[in-house]
C-alpha cells in the first residue's frame, strides 16, 4: 500500500497544477453527492452532521490547493476528502 501511495504522490507531484484541478472538481461532485444523499434521509442531527463533515472537508481541500500548500498536504487532504465522502454516500444509500 505504500508503495501505491509513493507512486500516486509522485505522479501528483510532478503535474501538481492539473491534478490539484482535478481534485478541487472530483472533491466537489462526490461531496455534493454524499450530502444530496445525506439530506434525501431527512433534516435530522445526524443528516446535519455528514452535511456538516463533507462541506468542511471539501472546503479544507479547495483551501489547500488556493493556498498553495505542499504537494502531499493537498494529495492526503484529497484522499481523505474521498474516503470521508465515499463513507457518508455508502451509508446514506
Amino acid at each position: 500500500m505504500k508503495e501505491y501511495y509513493n507512486m500516486l504522490y509522485l505522479y501528483f507531484r510532478n503535474k501538481y497544477i492539473a491534478y490539484s484541478a482535478v481534485a478541487i472538481i472530483l472533491s466537489s461532485i462526490i461531496g455534493s453527492i454524499a450530502i444530496m444523499l445525506s439530506l434525501m434521509q431527512g433534516i435530522s442531527t445526524l443528516q446535519m452532521f455528514q452535511v456538516f463533515l463533507s462541506i468542511i472537508i471539501c472546503s479544507f481541500v479547495n483551501v489547500s490547493v488556493l493556498t498553495v500548500q505542499r504537494p502531499k498536504v493537498v494529495l492526503n487532504l484529497f484522499i481523505f476528502s474521498l474516503l470521508l465522502n465515499t463513507t457518508i454516500i455508502l451509508i446514506n444509500l
